[in-house]
């Protein structure tokens, strides 16, 4: 999100107006808006969050209008829409539309909506936010963990990390537990795409023997053009990594742990549905994702010459061969 779309959003946004029905009526058209800027119409998570709001009752062309606002990009005509909700993420969008309406009922899905402010507690959100809370600090230790377990005798890793929402302390965390394991780790900061092809070579460069994608939307989304340029740059260094999205060991990448995507996006359409007829975001508790998946890819590891321990891959859930 550039400084001024940043503003082009604030200055939009205050004529939305209030929510204005709280039933779902028969032959009304509800209006939906996104602000999502990174990843797409077409990817296969919002093409699965369409899919359960079809499956609730909510179809595009029927009783739905999806206002053209944003999936890649941010635009006004989002905030001049007069939308019933909007499907917003992850923390830098969902903070801008919080700062400027506290009416229109936002649904958004974040590492940790709790620690970063946008919500009062999952049980009791309050305000106009809820969605999913993907329990990402936690979640990065583990796949550090299995990063470890994925390259033995490794003494030097990395952490890639979003400069723009990764709080020191979390990288303190991560290295006090790597350190425990007599293993050394350093965090590399990446503030935009532009920065993502020389911080994996400057974790190359410094020795590291693997890297832990910490969780962002910046690199992990599934199909992106960061993620597809995060595949191709580890590839060409060799560089065995792990990522919070299934879907990414899926695609490519060596291993992953986290829920699958497209599922906390039909949790989350759930979500919207319940919205729609009528409920309060402030009445919704906060949902988190129920399921995890470890999915190796071995292909994947052939392919940089790596070889997976045989333990990993018999816990694994999934195994591409």
């Amino acid at each position: 999100m550039t400084r001024r779309e940043f503003i082009t959003l604030l200055g939009g946004a205050a004529a939305i107006g209030p929510l204005a029905a709280r039933a779902q009526e028969p032959g009304r058209i509800y209006r939906l808006g996104f602000l999502i800027p990174i990843g797409g119409r077409q990817t296969p998570a919002v093409l699965a969050l369409f899919d359960e709001l079809r499956l609730n009752g909510f179809v595009e062309g029927k009783n739905l209008t999806i206002i053209l606002g944003s999936f890649e990009a941010i635009d006004d005509h989002l905030a001049n829409a007069a939308p019933d909700a909007i499907v917003a993420g992850p923390e830098l969008p969902l903070r801008a539309l919080q700062a400027v309406t506290r009416t229109v009922p936002l649904i958004g899905m974040t590492e940790d909506m709790v620690a970063a402010g946008l919500v009062a507690s999952l049980s009791r959100p309050g305000g106009n936010i809820t969605g999913i809370s993907l329990l990402s600090p936690e979640l990065d230790g583990k796949r550090q963990d299995i990063l470890i377990e994925t390259v033995p005798g490794a003494r030097r890793t990395a952490a890639m990390a979003d400069s723009n929402v990764t709080p020191p302390y979390h990288i303190q965390v991560l290295q006090q537990a790597a350190r425990s394991r007599g293993v050394e780790l350093s965090a590399f900061g990446v503030g935009g795409p532009e920065e993502i092809v020389s911080a994996i070579d400057a974790a190359k460069a410094s020795g590291a023997e693997a890297l832990n994608f910490l969780a962002t939307p910046l690199f992990s989304v599934p199909g992106s053009r960061n993620n597809r340029l995060v595949m191709e740059r580890i590839a060409k260094v060799r560089l065995p990594a792990i990522f919070q999205w299934p879907e990414t060991a899926e695609a490519g990448a060596i291993a992953a742990y986290g829920p699958r995507l497209t599922e906390v996006n039909r949790q989350r359409a759930r979500m919207v549905a319940k919205i729609l007829r009528g409920a309060k975001p402030a009445d919704i508790p906060v949902e988190q994702p129920t399921r995890f998946e470890l999915v190796v890819n071995l292909k994947a590891a052939q392919a940089i010459g790596h070889d997976v321990p045989a333990s990993l891959v018999l816990r694994a859930d999934k195994v591409i061969e």
